[in-house]
C-alpha cells in the first residue's frame, strides 16, 4: 500500500541526472517555476526522440501535476561533445530559398546564416531513429531528475509551511488582541452617543429606556464577535488543510486565504476604532505574505 504523505509541496524547484550509456552521457536537468494554471510543461531534447514525446510528456505529467516545468535532455560523447550535428541539407535548402527572397526585396543577406541556425531542423540527432535500449536510459535519468526536483520541493514546501503557519499563529494572537480592546471600545462608543444626544436634546428630554434600545441596536451593528469567530475558524481550517492527505493543497489554501481576508476587512470596517485599524492593518500585513507564498505551492 503506497504510503500517503502530508507534506506540503512547493511548485519551484531543481533536479539534474547523468546516466552512462555506453560510450554516452545522458544529462536531464528539469527546473520548475510557479504557475497559475495547471501543468505548463516545456522540453527541449534531440530529434532522435521525437516519437517518445508523447510518451515523456504522459511520464511528466503523473509525477509532476502543476507548475511552469522545462525538461531538458542532452546526450554526450565519451569527448564531452553534444551528440548533435547540422543538417547541411536542409540549411542549404534555407540559405538558397531565403537568399533569392532577400535579392528580390533588396535586403542584406550579412546575417543570414545566423537567422538559418535558429530556423526548426537546422541541428539534428546523430542517429536517425531512436534506440529502444537507449531511449530506456534516458527514461531512466529522467525520473532520477525528476526525484531530485521533487526532493527540492518537499524541503522548500517545509520552509513554506512554517513561515505560512507562523504568520497564521500572528493572525490569532492579533485576534485576541482585539477581542480585548473590543470591550473598551463599546463602552467609549456607548459613552460618547450618549453624551452627544443629551448635549443636543438636553437630559431631561431623553426617555431612558428608549435610549438604551437605540444604543443596544446601533452598537450590534458594529460587534464584531462574529467576524472574530469565523476568522479563528478559518485559520483553524487553514492549519488543517496544511495537513490534509490532499497532494495538491495550493488552490485550497488560497480559498482560505480570500475568506480569511473577507473577514479581517470586514472587521476593519467595523471596527472602525483607531487602536484596532492599527491591529487590522498588521494582520492584512500577515496575510498579504501568506498569499505570497501560496502562489508558490503545489
Amino acid at each position: 500500500m503506497q504510503e500517503i504523505s502530508l507534506m506540503l509541496y512547493s511548485m519551484t524547484g531543481f533536479g539534474k541526472a547523468q546516466l552512462a550509456f555506453k560510450n554516452k552521457t545522458i544529462i536531464v536537468e528539469v527546473r520548475s517555476l510557479n504557475s497559475q494554471k495547471g501543468l505548463d510543461l516545456s522540453l527541449k531534447f534531440t530529434t532522435q526522440f521525437r516519437e517518445q514525446e508523447y510518451a515523456l510528456r504522459n511520464i511528466i505529467s503523473e509525477k509532476l501535476q502543476r507548475g511552469k516545468v522545462d525538461v531538458y535532455v542532452s546526450i554526450e560523447r565519451e569527448d564531452h561533445t553534444p551528440e548533435v550535428m547540422l543538417n547541411k541539407r536542409v540549411i542549404k535548402a534555407y540559405y538558397h530559398e531565403l537568399k533569392q527572397i532577400a535579392d528580390e526585396v533588396g535586403a542584406p543577406t550579412d546575417n543570414l546564416l545566423a537567422t538559418i541556425l535558429q530556423l526548426p531542423e537546422v541541428a539534428a540527432g546523430a542517429a536517425e531513429e531512436s534506440d529502444e535500449e537507449e531511449w530506456k536510459a534516458v527514461e531512466k535519468a529522467i525520473l532520477q531528475a525528476i526525484d531530485g526536483l521533487n526532493v527540492f520541493r518537499t524541503d522548500e514546501g517545509k520552509m513554506l509551511s512554517d513561515d505560512m503557519l507562523g504568520r497564521i499563529t500572528l493572525i490569532e494572537k492579533y485576534a485576541i488582541e482585539v477581542k480585548t480592546l473590543d470591550k473598551g471600545r463599546i463602552e467609549d462608543i456607548k459613552n460618547r452617543l450618549q453624551t452627544s444626544i443629551e448635549n443636543t436634546i438636553g437630559k431631561d428630554k431623553i426617555d431612558p429606556n428608549r435610549l438604551e434600545q437605540e444604543l443596544v441596536y446601533y452598537i450590534e451593528k458594529l460587534d464584531v464577535t462574529e467576524e472574530l469567530t469565523r476568522l479563528k475558524a478559518h485559520c483553524e481550517y487553514f492549519r488543517e488543510a496544511i495537513d490534509s492527505k490532499d497532494d495538491m493543497k495550493g488552490r485550497k489554501l488560497n480559498f482560505i486565504g480570500q475568506e480569511i481576508g473577507r473577514e479581517i476587512n470586514t472587521l476593519g470596517s467595523k471596527a472602525n476604532y483607531a487602536s484596532i485599524q492599527k491591529i487590522v492593518v498588521q494582520m492584512k500585513d500577515e496575510l498579504e505574505k501568506i498569499k505570497e507564498q501560496i502562489n508558490n505551492i503545489l
